[in-house]
Formats: structure tokens, C-alpha cells, sequence
């Protein structure tokens, strides 16, 4: 008799393969009789994500990655190898849960087909899990499972089929801007008519605001109301939503709809995100984490972990909003291997469309598809319009942006893979630049923190005595003509903001040097670094208590690092040895082996220091803002423009710190010093005014002393509104990716070497091809829902 692999053409089972969860055969009552009788755990065992990826397969071996978003975004590349005999089943596999029984398998083909067996133990006695692959047509593999021997009470073969959607390498977002009001119908159409559009326009995804089932009136007696936002807030089965899917499954569309859900009655609702497939299935459903201000007194926060959605579009990440004007939605979801943001805003502030949205993609290396809404009828109360700006961004940071004043849709191609790159315009690795290890306070408890005393509005009087301000010193100069020159010069900027009565001074990185002589001779720098230490010494006034910050190159012990000081009147107070390398130090310096430390110098407060394009990694900045700091000194570099005006406003406005940012002459980014302020929410500020950070800049390319007075109360009052603390709103027990070893991350690269078109996968079946719904809703996994949870239908 024939072996099932001559039978067939084998190069048929490569390609992208995805678990169906609206086809299986007798799966419950084999998962039951396997002693799985709850019918949650049944439901998400039916529902949960798997996609095989097989890259090769011939008679002797088949290499696959298996991907299990569920399981923290896992993902793993393995090889099976079909000799009959036993092999160890991947470990990660079986950490995942996503395997049982032996650590051991055994592929081989037979005439039925791929046969895998394994062992595992029912009811105290041993059997064998045997399942069989086999292709039932060019778009459709199916997996029978029998459990051998064969007792009383075995239910029979269970089947699983997978259907075959291969990866776009290339596909287009639409991203659409419009007003919702309170006709929840009216807004369906609407909502549905951009749909339709972005289908007409080649889309393969679209992408919309926040709430686009309605505004939110939910105020009585001119109060807001939670149980008014939860009666008029949606349920995964009402009108609203399966309006919307039923569009995306006629149109053979992805839509990631902002839409307000209901939760457990009579007063909880949640602002979330609803991705839908295709064929018109729920995929999943995202619930928003940091709320902004006032929707902590109408809305719950979301406390699921971070999800990752595997698809044919690459993987997915979903976040709302304010989600995104603090940095760990955006980083956790990167480092789960996130290659596509989905942002749905409703957002009233020019900070979104000019910081926050491409930033966290420059940052994380990611694309990001953002919808906000635009406009605002009213005539009288809050008159501030939603500013619209809706944007495709790619990795670094190139934009389609559309109108700030008017309905509107962009509409853009993403190239997904290009996310792995992690290239930038600071290194040529931003995730292996990062120092994980360094990263703990990130998920420290909230009251186990320095800041814990910062919470909230500052306080009358502060926890850490000191002056009511710091008068500081942007001290902007590089290299002239000579190294007797620019030494000259900089003592008399010294000089000068002494006599001006600053307090503090700060000179930007390796100010002393011309361009690349560091890179050159770095020997010979960190010899040139020994004596205009001993000169900056030398010349710090004694007299009048002026500290200055600056960076050369330090030798110790045969070793060179890139050095950040701090001297004042009584000489060295502090050093910080730069902990993130960029692609131009990595090849004579030696990373620093901890963070600046923040330091409490009674005449500046608590003070801390970081250098260069360490303001692009938002965990420097966001650690010493957890350990308490107020002022962040700051030599630098600008790479680019978009350094000053996103990255170090972003790192003063997220974490509100002062962050006195001093740059070179020459600098790349061809934009001045920049000090950008904590500032004080005490009410009645203009929206922009509450999260976009006053600063106060040099002229580029101008040698001048541009002095700023930072009050230190600002720095204590962590609050960006009434309700929304920046800080204390944070979820740390949900960070732990974030200190994950690089090499351990669920990211493709790290995965395989492996790129879609490096095998065959050519077939371009839909998902609704079998036109079955699936049985089980289970939207928010692990959760188990709570009874009467308006989000399971």
C-alpha cells in the first residue's frame, strides 16, 4: 500500500495556516471526556487563535512557526522530523499549555496521512494521543485525533480543520475621520458609508475613531452618569455592532470600529475597540486602559494583559487614545512582537496628530493606522473640536495625515515585515539598544516607588526641601576653530550664567569635540576628556553655587564610556555613564551597567541625568520619573527635528519632569536647545495646554545662553486634568515583557530567519468560505466573564 506522502504533492502543505473556530467535529465531547467539563475552558479551547506557518516540508521533515497570541503573543519555530521515532516536543511548546502529555513525539507518514503520537494519562492509565494531517483540498488541512486504545465512553474522532491564508506582504489601511452624535442608527450609516468606502478605495482594513457609535451625553442633572454610560453604551449583539460586521463580511473587510460596551449592570461600561473579521466574526475585542480625565467618572479601565492578534495582515496591536499619550501600551505591545498599530482617538488635543501618534511609532519601529475624530456641532458648553489629523505612519516615522478640520479618509499601504527592521535615525537597532535588565521599577508596585509621594497634585509643601525654582542655564556651544578656543569659550559660559545667577548649567554631549574626532581616536579622547575635566573643575564658580552638567569620555580600567558629570562648587557630585549605546558608540564605548541615579542636591531638588538619544527610550525618562526626579539633565545631539518636538516633549508631558535638553551646534536634527517644562495642572487650562508641554528653545546654530526658571513644585503634580494621574494610573503587574532578555521576546525575528515569499503559499481562499458561525464568543481571554456581562453574547 501506497505512503500517503507518495500520493500527494507535499509542497501543498507549506503556507500560512489559520485554525479554524467555526469548523470542528465532535471537539467538545472529546475535550470533555479528556476531563475539560468547564464550559468556559471549552469555549476558549474552541475559540483560542493557532496559526501554523509551515516554511518546508518534504518526506523527511516539516519546519513551522506556531503561533499562539493568547499565550502572551507566543510564537515558535520548530522542526518536526517524520522517522517514526521519539523526538522532545519543543519546551516552549509545552510551558504554553498549547501541548499535554509526554515531553516526547513521534511523526511519521502512514497511508492515511502525517501521523503524530504522544503520550498522556486518563484517568490514572496511560494512552496514546495519536492525530493524523491531511489535505482535504489546496486551501484546507485537516487534523483527526484518536486516543488509543480505544475504552468505553470515548466520544469518537475529533476533528480541527485549518484554512490557508497566506500573509500580505503589502496591503492597504484606510483610516476614517468623522462625528458621531447620539443617533446610535444614523451613526451606524455613517459609520457603514466609510466602510464602504475604504473597500471602493482598495483597503483591506479600516480603521475608525473612538466611539463611533455615539457621543457621549451621559450627564444627568448635568453630572456624568455611570449607569446612564452603561444603558446607552453597546452590546457585542446589538444593532451597532453586528451592523458593522455584517459590512465587513459583505465587503470581505477588516474593521477595527471605536465603539463604548456595555459590562456587568447597571453602572459599568468600557470604551473599547471591536476587530472584526473578514467574514464578519469578532476576532477580538480591546478594552482601553489609561482613560482620559473626565472618563474615569462615566467609564471602568480595562485591566486585561495586552493582546497581540496574529493575521494575514501581520500582527495587530490595539490601543485607544490616551493609551497612547503614556508609553506602555504602545512599548509592551511592540515587544510582543506588535507589527501594525490600530489606534481609534477621540481627542480634542493637537498632541495626538503631532506627537504622540507618530512618535510611538519612531520609538517602537512599528507601523501605526490611527482614526480621530473630527469636528464639533455644538454652538454652546465645550466648544473645543475633536481635532481630526487622522494618520498612517510608517517605522520611522513618514506620514499620511489627513485633515484637521473635516470628515475625511486616508488611505495608505503597510508593509508589516518592515517592522522588523527596528531601524531608526539613532541606531541601527532600537530594541537591541534597549537594557531590559536595567528595567525593574517598570513593574514595581505602585506604592512601592519613590514617586508614590508625587501623586496627585502637588502639595502645599514639598516632600524634598530646596528653593521654589531653579534658575538653569541652556549653555549652547560645540567645538571652533580651536581646542584652546572652545575651551575658552565654555569657561566663560560658565562665567556668564554664574554672574547671571543660574543655579545650574548644562553644555551638550561631547561638546569639546569636533564631529566624529571621538570615533576617530577615541584613545586620544578620552585623554583630551581627562584635562577638560580637570579645566571644567577648575572653572565652576565657588562663589555662587553654579552646578554644571556635560559629557566627554571617561577611561577606567582599559575601558572607555560615554560619560555624563555633574560638578558644582565643591567639585564632582555625580557621573553617569551612558547605559544605551547607539550604533556609532557601540564601537569604542562600554555600556554604563546602571541608570543615572537621581540625586538630591539641596540646591537644585532631585536631579537626574541621561544622554543623547537615550530621549528616544521612553523607559529611561519613565524609570527616573518612578524614582522621583524632577529635573532630568540632558546633553545631546538632535538626530533629528523630530528628537526635540516629539521625543523630549513627549518624555516632560508623560511623565511630567522638567527636561533641560541642551544640543550641539552641528546637530543633524538642525534645531536648537530645548528645555521643555513639567508644568501644573490647577484647572480651566485649554485642552492642548494640559498634555502638550510648553518649551523654551535656542536659536539653531547659534552660540547662546538661553536661562529658564524651573519651579519645582511642578514636577509633584503628576496629574493631566482632573482625574487622569500619569503615573499612579499605571498597570505594572502587566509590564512584565518588559523586562524579558531581548532574545526571549515573541517577535518574528526573533522567531525565524525566515520572510513571507520564502516558501510557496499561493492560494487566496476567504475565511467565510465554509459560511459557518462560530458557536463560542470568548472576546477577552484568559478572563472568565462575570455573570450578566454585557460583553458576551
Amino acid at each position: 500500500m501506497s505512503m500517503y506522502c507518495d500520493t500527494v504533492d507535499l509542497s501543498l502543505f507549506q503556507g500560512r495556516w489559520v485554525r479554524s473556530d467555526t469548523k470542528a467535529d465532535n471537539v467538545e465531547e472529546y475535550m470533555k471526556w479528556l476531563g475539560m467539563s468547564d464550559e468556559f475552558e471549552t469555549a476558549q479551547e474552541t475559540n483560542e487563535p493557532q496559526v501554523q506557518i509551515i516554511t518546508s516540508f518534504d518526506k523527511e521533515n516539516m519546519t513551522l512557526v506556531h503561533q499562539l497570541p493568547w499565550r502572551s503573543g507566543q510564537q515558535i519555530e520548530y522542526t518536526c522530523h517524520f522517522d517514526g521515532k521519539n523526538h522532545p516536543i519543543p519546551q516552549e511548546l509545552i510551558k504554553s499549555g498549547a501541548v499535554s502529555g509526554s515531553a516526547e513525539w513521534m511523526h511519521k507518514f502512514d497511508e492515511d496521512g502525517l501521523v503524530s503520537e504522544q503520550k498522556l494519562t486518563i484517568n490514572g492509565k496511560s494512552h496514546t494521543l495519536r492525530s493524523c494531517r491531511t489535505l482535504e483540498s489546496q486551501n484546507e488541512t485537516k487534523i483527526t485525533y484518536v486516543c488509543l486504545p480505544v475504552v468505553d465512553g470515548f466520544p469518537g474522532p475529533a476533528v480541527r480543520y485549518f484554512n490557508r491564508i497566506p500573509f500580505k506582504g503589502k496591503w492597504t489601511a484606510a483610516a476614517a475621520q468623522f462625528f458621531s452624535g447620539m443617533d446610535v442608527a444614523e451613526n451606524l450609516r455613517t459609520t457603514v458609508g466609510w466602510m464602504r468606502k475604504a473597500k471602493e478605495a482598495g483597503a483591506d482594513l479600516i480603521v475608525t475613531p473612538e466611539n463611533s457609535n455615539r457621543d457621549r451625553q451621559y450627564f444627568v442633572d448635568g453630572k456624568p452618569c455611570k449607569k446612564k454610560a452603561y444603558e446607552m453604551s453597546e452590546a457585542l449583539d446589538g444593532d451597532y455592532v453586528m451592523g458593522c460586521q455584517a459590512t465587513a463580511k459583505e465587503l470581505g473587510i477588516w474593521a477595527c470600529i471605536g465603539v463604548d460596551i456595555k459590562g456587568q449592570p447597571p453602572d459599568t461600561a468600557y470604551i473599547a475597540q471591536v476587530l472584526i473579521r473578514p467574514d464578519g466574526e469578532i476576532e477580538g475585542v480591546n478594552k482601553k486602559h489609561v482613560l482620559w480625565d473626565y472618563e474615569y467618572t462615566l467609564f471602568e479601565p480595562g485591566e486585561e494583559p495586552f493582546q497581540v492578534f496574529d493575521t494575514e495582515l501581520g500582527r495587530l496591536g490595539l490601543f485607544l487614545c490616551a493609551d497612547g499619550i503614556v508609553p506602555e501600551a504602545a512599548r509592551m505591545m511592540c515587544l510582543m512582537g506588535t507589527q501594525v498599530f490600530l489606534n481609534s482617538l477621540n481627542s480634542r488635543g493637537p498632541d495626538e496628530m503631532r506627537m504622540h501618534i507618530p512618535l510611538r511609532s519612531m520609538e517602537n519601529g512599528v507601523w501605526h493606522v490611527a482614526s480621530n475624530c473630527v469636528g464639533n456641532p455644538n454652538t454652546v458648553g465645550l466648544l473645543w473640536p475633536w481635532t481630526g489629523g487622522s494618520q498612517i505612519v510608517d517605522p520611522m516615522g513618514n506620514r499620511i495625515t489627513a485633515s484637521e478640520e473635516h470628515d475625511d479618509m486616508i488611505v495608505g499601504e503597510v508593509r508589516p515585515f518592515e517592522s522588523e527592521l527596528k531601524k531608526s535615525s539613532w541606531t541601527d537597532d532600537l530594541i537591541a539598544q534597549r537594557r531590559p535588565e536595567l528595567y525593574g521599577a517598570m513593574c514595581k508596585g505602585l506604592n512601592d516607588l519613590p514617586c508614590a509621594t508625587m501623586y496627585g497634585p502637588a502639595p502645599e509643601v514639598l516632600p524634598y526641601p530646596g528653593p521654589e525654582s531653579v534658575k538653569v542655564a541652556m549653555m549652547q556651544l560645540s567645538r571652533v576653530h580651536t581646542r584652546e578656543c572652545t575651551e575658552w569659550m565654555s569657561t566663560r559660559q560658565v562665567a556668564y550664567a554664574a554672574k547671571r545667577g543660574a543655579k545650574l548649567g548644562v553644555l551638550p554631549q561631547l561638546w569639546c569635540f569636533a564631529r566624529g574626532e571621538v570615533e576617530q581616536d577615541p584613545q586620544a579622547a578620552a585623554d583630551y576628556s581627562e584635562t577638560v575635566l580637570k579645566i571644567m573643575l577648575d572653572a565652576a564658580p565657588k562663589g555662587n553655587g553654579l552646578f554644571v552638567c556635560f559629557s566627554l569620555v571617561e577611561r577606567d580600567g582599559g575601558k572607555l564610556y560615554h560619560t555624563a558629570y555633574l560638578i558644582g562648587p565643591s567639585g564632582l557630585v555625580a557621573k553617569y555613564r551612558k547605559a544605551h549605546l547607539n550604533s556609532t558608540e557601540r564601537p569604542w564605548a562600554t555600556p554604563g551597567a546602571e541608570f543615572s541615579q537621581v540625586h538630591y542636591v539641596p540646591e537644585l531638588g532631585r536631579v537626574a541625568m541621561m544622554l543623547g538619544d537615550e530621549v528616544w527610550i521612553p523607559e529611561v525618562s519613565r524609570i527616573l520619573a518612578l524614582e522621583g526626579v524632577e529635573i532630568i539633565m540632558h546633553p545631546t545631539d538632535w538626530d533629528r527635528v523630530e528628537a526635540a518636538e516629539m521625543a523630549a516633549t513627549e518624555r516632560a508631558s508623560e511623565n511630567k519632569i522638567h527636561l533641560v535638553s541642551v544640543t550641539r551646534l552641528d546637530c543633524p536634527g538642525k534645531i536648537g536647545s530645548q528645555t521643555t517644562l513639567a508644568g501644573e495642572f490647577i484647572g480651566d487650562e485649554p485642552i492642548p495646554l494640559m498634555r502638550f508641554n510648553t518649551g523654551v528653545w535656542c536659536r539653531y546654530n547659534v552660540e547662546e545662553q538661553v536661562l529658564v526658571d524651573l519651579k519645582r513644585r511642578e514636577p509633584h503634580c503628576k496629574m493631566m486634568g482632573f482625574h487622569l494621574d500619569v503615573l499612579k494610573k499605571r498597570f505594572p503587574h502587566l509590564y512584565g515583557v518588559c523586562v524579558q532578555p531581548t532574545g526571549d521576546l515573541y517577535t518574528w525575528r526573533n522567531t525565524t530567519k525566515t520572510r513571507p515569499g520564502d516558501y510557496k503559499d499561493e492560494h487566496l481562499p476567504i475565511r467565510s468560505s465554509f459560511s459557518t458561525k462560530r458557536k463560542h464568543d470568548v472576546y477577552f481571554p484568559p478572563q472568565r466573564p462575570t455573570a450578566n456581562d454585557g460583553n458576551t453574547s
